[in-house]
């Protein structure tokens, strides 16, 4: 646990993403939108899991960045 908690936030967020994937992934494969061989299995559970992870941690990183550039600039003087 001590672990999860060093992660950054923007990786928290993905992992949440990619767990929340996985989990509509085994909807979708009790569904029987998948077919039942393991390799067709896996390989959309890794598509699904890894590409949310993906998308969700470069948006996070890009909002943690310009929140750090807009904290860094200097309040604007009122004229």
């Amino acid at each position: 646990m001590k672990r999860f908690q060093q992660l950054s936030g923007p990786i928290k967020i993905g992992l949440a993403a990619a767990a929340l994937a996985i989990a509509l992934v085994l909807i979708g494969i009790a569904k029987g939108t998948v077919p039942a061989n393991p390799l067709s299995v896996l390989l959309a559970l890794l598509i699904g899991g890894v590409s949310w992870f993906s998308v969700v941690w470069a948006i996070a990183t890009a909002a943690r960045d310009v929140e750090e550039d807009l904290a860094s600039v200097p309040p604007a003087e009122n004229d």
